[in-house]
């Protein structure tokens, strides 16, 4: 298996450290570049006006909160079946920046549907299925840390990371399995996209800022955990080649 080759912490290491720079400037031109896309040259909408710009962060952090788990669900997939070495660490590092952009989207999405639908809040399917994303990734995360032994918390989270999947079709298809205030899809669609492309321009350009800047975190938390683990095990190897002295010691004042 490919992927095999960058199971070594070193060798994704330095991969990483190399890549890194690269994807965290392409991060920062891309959001600049969206955000005056967004503010000054995407026009008005004409039932919405100025309210439509919620929209450049709404979609994309919405996009980024299913494809997040979409990504985390498979790497709990590959620590189950093939024991890849960094598949946990990936799982563990991408959940918290999951949960922040699912929160991200349902509180833009609040801000956007009060100005539309008059309501901060409605249960209708679309958004009751990203609450529950929220959710699956509080609860993942929650799992994670509630064990003891880390490989057992590991385990019961990547557990529930493959069953909470059924949610993920759920989400995109809800507005058209049932009646929602929620509006169709307008971007991803087999139709093609509906949105003028005076909009639609920005909100890509948005979007792909927006997986830079996830793919730059979860780089950062990747490497944190992973210099975090060899600090603990050299702090325990440190431990293991004290204890012959110090039991020495003890034995000499017993003695």
């Amino acid at each position: 298996m490919a992927l095999h080759r960058f199971a070594n912490p070193a060798r994704f290491m330095r991969l990483s450290a190399a890549i890194l720079p690269w994807f965290a400037a392409a991060a920062a031109v891309l959001l600049a570049l969206g955000v005056y896309l967004a503010l000054f040259v995407a026009p008005p909408d004409y039932q919405q006006g100025d309210d439509v710009r919620i929209m450049f962060v709404h979609v994309p952090a919405a996009w980024l909160a299913s494809f997040i788990y979409l990504l985390l669900a498979l790497a709990s997939a590959v620590a189950i079946i093939w024991r890849h070495p960094l598949a946990d660490i990936a799982a563990q590092s991408a959940a918290p920046l999951g949960a922040a952009f699912t929160a991200l989207c349902l509180v833009t999405g609040s801000l956007w549907g009060v100005k539309m639908w008059g309501t901060w809040w409605v249960w209708d399917a679309r958004l009751t299925s990203v609450l529950v994303l929220f959710f699956l990734y509080l609860g993942y995360i929650a799992l994670v840390n509630a064990f003891d032994e880390p490989t057992r918390g590991a385990r019961a989270g990547a557990i529930l990371a493959l069953v909470g999947v059924v949610n993920l079709p759920i989400i995109k298809f809800s507005v058209d399995w049932w009646n929602t205030l929620h509006q169709k899809a307008s971007v991803f669609r087999l139709g093609g996209p509906t949105i003028d492309p005076s909009m639609l321009w920005p909100l890509a350009v948005m979007a792909v800022g927006f997986t830079f800047f996830f793919a730059t975190l979860l780089l950062l938390r990747m490497r944190t955990a992973l210099i975090a683990a060899k600090i603990r095990a050299l702090r325990l190897a440190e431990i293991e080649r004290l204890r012959p002295a110090r039991a020495a010691a003890r034995q000499q004042v017993l003695t």
